[in-house]
């Protein structure tokens, strides 16, 4: 027996739900890639939302072995921010459909200030991102459902400043270093898809690849430090810089099905590369050429310190439809996290919740939220590739709370 009594609003509920709980996935993920949109059976849909995180991480314990600046050995880390998305889809016929949309789905916002113990291994970093695709399908029939070919691309903007205390040996003074440093790639993505929409079935996996930013160029700033040649050329001035970075490829596979007349069971199983992101060595322009930019290679003068390992993201849940207007949704995230042994982002566990109304047939509203635990851990320093990392800053950190909130407005015509 058919049990497709489901409202397009119901159906694309879910995926603001997962989006809600998923917005707190480790590494540098903000809004990740979605082409949920693509899937929505109207000629044409504009879609737009965003979803506020309120992370709540707090640094204990934190000791530093290279002698820094004191203060306090507890702090707040984390900022809230805002993750924002539009999107447009057109069905040019009944097999092929297309959509373009904007969003940001890379970013990361820390921010102890100066006043705490480890304040040479971080005042303030924040990370952007702008993301600009397009991608279609094509779609036939195939068995008693429709099999769905999916391809597309992306340009891709990235920036991001960080700030540290540096203080300089024999006493020479102190001062706030920050380095600036922006990039842009393009990347593409391809994928399949199988729906038996009789029993609103959907199975869909896709894969988008890595977005080599190229030259990331920038600046290192040190002009609040004193001018010492001796002990280091760059101290008093602004410095250009380059460095290489890739942002990581990702494969998802998602899946939904009706359960029972107004009752619909969905998940999800998304791999993210974030192990190519470890440390990225930044070294000055002048040097481009010269030799390889790499940690302890002769050029280098900073780097960014991530230290990542593959993040792993697994959403499951339901949904229901209350009458023609309403329907709601709940769903259970966990996240493992990409530190593992440096770095404060460990697994996250997240309940997310929503509803969906739909106050006229061409109109649809939802509200999403997500309520989580980020799981309790240690940082240390370490060595990579012979190199010290972490600037001999250690803390600990209990189980903290995460928060979001989704809102979203579909308008179908």
């Amino acid at each position: 027996m058919a049990i497709n009594k489901f409202t397009k609003g119901f159906v694309y509920l879910v995926a603001g739900t997962a989006l809600a709980g998923s917005a707190v996935a480790g590494g540098l993920e903000r809004g990740g890639y979605n082409v949920d949109l693509l899937f929505d059976t109207s000629k044409y849909v504009f879609e737009s939302g965003v979803i506020y995180v309120m992370p709540n991480r707090r640094l204990e314990n934190v000791q530093d072995a290279d002698g820094g600046p004191g203060g306090p050995t507890s702090v707040d880390d984390t900022e809230n921010y805002a993750i924002p998305r539009v999107g447009f889809k057109i069905g040019f016929t009944d097999a092929i459909d297309c959509m373009a949309d904007y969003s940001q789905p890379w970013g990361g916002h820390t921010n102890p200030g100066v006043d705490w113990a480890g304040a040479n291994n971080n005042v303030e970093t924040k990370v952007n991102s702008d993301n600009y695709s397009a991608t279609c399908s094509y779609k036939f029939d195939a068995g008693p459902g429709e099999f769905r070919v999916i391809g597309g691309g992306f340009y891709q903007e990235v920036d991001g400043f960080q700030e540290k205390l540096v203080i300089l040996p024999f006493g020479f003074g102190s001062g706030i270093g920050r380095l600036d440093l922006e990039g842009n790639g393009w990347g593409w993505r391809a994928g399949v898809a199988y729906e038996i929409p009789e029993y609103a079935f959907r199975a869909s996996l896709v894969y988008n690849s890595s977005v080599d930013l190229g030259d990331v160029s920038g600046t290192l700033d040190l002009s609040q430090l004193p001018t010492i040649p001796p002990i280091n050329p760059l101290l008093g001035q602004v410095t250009p810089v380059f460095a290489n970075a890739k942002m990581p490829d990702v494969l998802e596979l998602k899946m939904q099905t009706g359960i029972a007349p107004d009752w619909l069971a969905f998940g999800s199983v998304k791999w993210a590369d974030w192990s190519q992101l470890q440390a990225i060595a930044v070294c000055p322009t002048a040097t481009k050429g010269m030799a390889s930019c790499t940690i302890g290679g002769g050029t280098d003068v900073t780097s960014l310190d991530l230290l990542y390992r593959d993040g792993w993201t697994i959403n499951a849940g339901v949904g229901h439809k209350f009458n023609d207007q309403w329907s709601g949704a709940v769903s259970l995230t966990w996240d493992r996290g990409t530190s593992h042994g440096y770095g404060s982002q460990t697994d996250s566990w997240t309940l997310g919740t929503g509803v969906s109304y739909k106050p006229t047939e061409h109109i649809e509203l939802r509200f999403a939220g997500a309520l989580g635990l980020w799981t309790s851990g240690e940082s240390n320093p370490t060595v990579l590739n012979g190199e010290p990392i972490g600037d001999g800053v250690s803390y600990s950190f209990g189980n903290d709370l995460i928060a979001a909130l989704s809102t979203s407005l579909k308008i179908r015509f």
